[in-house]
């Protein structure tokens, strides 16, 4: 009997070592992103990585096996550094009367219109960028015609349509090719009682394969020379299909001089809806050092495989 005991404890040693070693090398492999679409694919899921590590340290704390339990908290810091800097730099908004933008992937096969229509009732947004329209839902979603008097739409049949809706005037509006994709992004500028920003929406194409990486890579390098473009403050919105991460989003950060409007308010994540454990920031609002975030959250499920993002800002 003490050898069947003594047995199994060596395998849940042996299971407990792989364990960890497995989380290591994913954890490793995402810094490398920048050179390979797969790599790049494992730097999205920090906050899961640190999540794994919590039922092997407990059973390696009940093992008395304190080195492995040491490395397993080690390994917890390595991905926290990448998601702890969320949670700090919040920033300090005057007394201005906040303006709400929200993003929102409808799902282009998704027919829920009543719950996107109550969803976007709650929110009350100023601005709405929606993502994944179609000529159907161009259609169904003409009741928000008496909300949103300005308007500048690009539906298709597939995921890749565009529209954006505001309350207030928007000027010098286009549709543009960001990149070498052939998919429609938004360039606009909005007039708000308290000052013009100039708003970028865009949706790169999600990275499955060499192929769609590279064009989705290249779309995101291109956004900063758009950036830079602009006459007003950028507030740049979109399903950027990429994480805060990623080398990537890193790098257009760097290069545009935008901020992620998620720093201060910690991780939110947003697709897949479905599925909580696996759920990472794809869609974002970026802005620049003149438009101060009041707050940012997540909406409610709307039918769709994303969740929206909801933000408030002001312009300085």
């Amino acid at each position: 009997m003490k050898k069947k005991t003594h047995k199994k404890r060596r395998v849940l040693d042996r299971l407990l070592d792989l364990f960890t070693i497995g989380i290591l090398i994913v954890s490793l492999l995402g810094y490398f992103g920048k050179y390979n679409w797969f790599l790049d694919l494992f730097s999205h899921f920090r906050v899961q990585y640190l999540q794994l590590c919590l039922i092997p340290f407990i059973i390696a704390l009940w093992r008395r096996r304190n080195k492995l339990a040491i490395a397993l908290v080690l390994l917890v810091c390595l991905n926290y550094t990448f998601v702890l800097p969320l949670y700090f730099g919040k920033p300090s908004p005057g007394k201005e009367k906040p303006i709400r933008a929200m993003l929102m992937n409808l799902n282009a096969g998704n027919g829920n219109t009543e719950q996107v229509l109550e969803a976007i009732k709650l929110a009350a947004p100023d601005i709405l960028l929606l993502e994944e329209v179609t000529p159907k839902w161009a259609q169904e979603l003409k009741v928000l015609d008496t909300t949103f008097r300005y308007r500048i739409t690009e539906p298709q049949d597939g995921c890749f349509g565009i529209s954006l809706l505001s309350k207030y005037p928007l000027e010098h509006s286009e549709i543009v090719e960001i990149g070498t994709t052939g998919v429609p992004s938004i360039i606009t500028e909005a007039h708000f009682p308290n000052g013009v920003i100039s708003i970028i929406g865009t949706h790169p194409l999600p990275p499955v394969g060499t192929d769609y990486s590279n064009q989705r890579n290249t779309q995101l390098a291109a956004l900063p020379g758009y950036v830079e473009k602009q006459k007003y403050p950028v507030l740049l919105i979109g399903d950027l299909n990429t994480t805060p991460w990623s080398f990537h989003f890193q790098h257009l950060l760097k290069e545009s001089g935008l901020k992620n409007s998620m720093q201060g308010f910690g991780h939110q994540p947003s697709w897949p809806s479905e599925k909580l454990f696996l759920r990472i920031p794809l869609d974002h609002m970026l802005h620049a050092e003149a438009i101060t975030i009041h707050n940012r959250m997540i909406g409610p499920k709307v039918g769709s495989d994303h969740l929206p993002v909801i933000v408030d800002f002001s312009v300085k």
